[in-house]
């Protein structure tokens, strides 16, 4: 109880901010700093909007006090500052907290629950703590104007970004092009990178480390091969390209290998990956990564390069599921696909120093893709399953472990299996 009764007393510094705010609203102090002369003109600030579908938190505290001192700095310094507040009343976060309040589990429960139903749930939610946040915004001081908010959901808002639109398409400012997003299979929908940060943690993928068969690299009668490593062995499905580092060391190792199976590496699964001979080839990686991928294994390094040195050599595709199925629009392009290129994004802190390319499937692998002039298909469905081209993958989720190892099993049975682990 003596507990409960201390957090009763204010501290010195509340009872004197909620003195100066009593000051402030009795004095209309907000007010007047809008009608006072303002010989510098408009200085333009709307909120970016919060939802009010859920209860405002310290990083709301800490945004809004960057918020607050600009605005008020320019008022002193002479500009019209208007301070428009505002409500996000889109968006996944609403969506989402109502799919949990009715118990739906997909698209398509909402579509049986009636869509006009679900987006009115949606409008009320968004106004579920309303009061809170205005008490929030009051206690820490931030004046914003809450008389006239602009609301994303009303007619008028969303006119006016049409609007705002025509006139930048009219000034032949706006173009269309295409970007890699984070995307959620159950709901249908790109992710902010917001979004996606909710619901980061760290997981255990399996990892592996593929044997791309060089055409053209001459130095040896050996069958040559380079080392690719990634950690979504899904994406292998859609390789158009391999890439290296322009000033990372490269080395072409003999090694003595067993074709289909595993060294070094324990199988992890039940029934283990068949094992079909031994034969002796040329592995190329980065000098740099040799004893961390060759770990235990007998080598011999037969020669030295730099990565420019590979640049425009052709290696045979692992599937044909993406050269088979391209658009008429994409076919030229495969004259690009299949060979290696430079890229910036090329490290040598994990891995091989050489990194599979799926230009649908990445970042980086995207904007690559883009400069070279990759061809690009997608493989895989809005609901993240394989599409019926691709083959023996066909209707598999991307993300099930039972997916990779299938896609494991696969390259082994075809010697093209280097190593496996869970990462």
């Amino acid at each position: 109880m003596k507990e409960a009764n201390h957090l009763k007393n204010k501290s010195p510094l509340a009872e004197m901010e909620e003195k100066i705010l009593a000051f402030w609203n009795k004095e209309r102090i907000f007010q007047k700093s809008l009608e006072k002369p303002s010989p510098k003109g408009e200085f333009v600030f709307y909120e970016g909007p919060p939802t009010a579908n859920a209860k405002p938190a310290i990083h709301h505290l800490e945004a809004r006090a960057f918020k607050d001192a600009i605005p008020r700095y320019k008022t002193m310094r002479g500009f019209h500052v208007l301070r428009k507040g505002g409500w996000d009343t889109h968006g996944l976060p609403v969506e989402l907290a109502v799919e949990k309040e009715l118990g739906l589990k997909s698209k398509k429960e909402i579509e049986i629950y009636g869509i006009d139903k679900f987006n009115q749930k949606c409008r009320e939610s968004v106004w579920i703590y309303i009061d809170l946040w205005r008490k929030f915004t009051d206690r820490i001081g931030y004046w914003l104007d809450f008389d006239n908010t602009y609301i994303t959901y009303e007619a008028s808002y969303v006119e006016s970004i049409w609007a705002i639109f025509k006139k930048i398409n009219e000034r032949g400012l706006l173009y269309k092009d295409y970007k890699v997003v984070p995307w959620c299979p159950r709901c249908g929908t790109a992710l902010s990178s917001h979004e996606l940060a909710q619901g980061y943690k760290d997981v255990k993928d399996l990892a592996v480390t593929v044997k791309f068969k060089l055409l053209n690299f001459k130095t040896s009668e050996l069958p040559t091969y380079l080392l690719a490593w990634t950690t979504t062995p899904w994406t292998l499905s859609g390789n158009v390209g391999l890439a290296v580092g322009e000033n990372i060391k490269y080395v072409s190792v003999k090694v003595e290998e067993k074709i289909g199976g595993v060294s070094g590496v324990k199988s992890g699964f039940a029934d283990d990956l068949p094992y079909l001979r031994l034969e002796k080839i040329l592995l190329i990686l980065a000098k740099e990564r040799i004893a961390e991928v060759l770990k235990d294994r007998e080598y011999e390094i037969v020669e030295e390069f730099t990565g420019d040195k590979l640049v425009g050599l052709e290696y045979e595709p692992l599937y044909p599921f993406l050269k088979d199925n391209l658009s008429e629009s994409e076919k030229p392009k495969l004259k690009n696909a299949f060979k290696i290129y430079l890229a910036d994004f090329v490290t040598t802190d994990e891995g091989t120093g050489i990194v599979h390319t799926a230009v649908m499937y990445g970042q980086d692998d995207f904007e690559l893709g883009t400069k070279v002039d990759l061809p690009k298909r997608h493989l895989v469905n809005e609901d993240g399953t394989f599409k019926e081209e691709a083959g023996f993958l066909a209707g598999k989720f991307v993300k099930d472990e039972a997916t990779d190892v299938l896609i494991i099993k696969d390259l082994a049975s075809r010697g093209l299996l280097f190593a496996k682990e869970k990462y």
